[in-house]
C-alpha cells in the first residue's frame, strides 16, 4: 500500500478517536484472561502510535512485559463512532517523553508531578484497527482496515484495506 494511502487511513482513524478521552485498554494476564481498564489517551495526534500514562506498580506493566499484545477501544455513542485498535505495547520510562506528554490533569494520579518516580508511559504501536462510524440504526455502517499485515491468510482480508505503518513501506 502506498505511503499516501497509509497516511489517509491514519488521518481517518485520528479523526474518529479525536475527542474520546477515555479508552478501554486490554491486556492479557499471566493465566490468559483478558483485563480491560479505563485509561486516558495522552493528547498527541494519532500517527499510528498511542500513548498512555500509568504507574510503575500497576499490574498492567507486568502483563505488557509478559505479553505485549494489547487492544485499545474507544466509544463515542453520541457520534455513533466506535474504534478498536490492536497493537504492540511497551513500557517507557523516558523523562523527556514524559515531560513532552505531561498535562496538569495527570497530577491527580501522580502527585509528585512529572518527576513522580512511579510515572511510566505505555506506548502502543497500532497494527490493526476496526471501526464503526455511521448513522443510527441496528447495524450502522461497519468498516474494517488493517494498518499492517497481521494475518497469514490474505484471502481472509477480502474487502479490507491493508496499510503498513513502517515508514517507506
Amino acid at each position: 500500500m502506498a505511503e499516501h494511502d497509509r497516511q489517509q487511513h491514519i488521518k481517518q482513524l485520528a479523526e474518529l478517536i479525536r475527542g474520546v478521552d477515555i479508552a478501554m485498554f486490554t491486556t492479557v494476564g499471566a493465566d490468559g484472561r483478558l483485563f480491560s481498564r479505563p485509561l486516558g489517551t495522552q493528547e498527541v495526534e494519532f500517527d499510528g502510535d498511542l500513548w498512555f500514562a500509568t504507574g510503575a506498580d500497576s499490574p498492567k506493566i507486568a502483563e505488557i512485559t509478559a505479553n505485549p499484545r494489547v487492544n485499545v477501544a474507544y466509544a463515542s455513542p453520541s457520534g455513533n463512532t466506535y474504534v478498536s485498535v490492536s497493537g504492540i505495547a511497551r513500557v517507557v520510562n523516558d523523562r523527556a517523553k514524559i515531560d513532552e506528554l505531561w498535562s496538569p490533569a495527570m497530577k491527580i494520579f501522580f502527585p509528585g508531578g512529572k518527576d513522580d518516580p512511579n510515572l511510566r508511559l505505555v506506548h502502543v504501536s497500532a497494527e490493526s484497527a476496526e471501526y464503526w462510524d455511521g448513522p443510527g440504526g441496528l447495524l450502522g455502517k461497519a468498516l474494517y482496515f488493517v494498518l499492517s499485515a497481521v494475518t497469514d491468510d490474505p484471502g481472509a482480508m477480502s474487502d479490507t484495506g491493508t496499510v503498513d505503518l513502517k515508514p517507506g513501506a
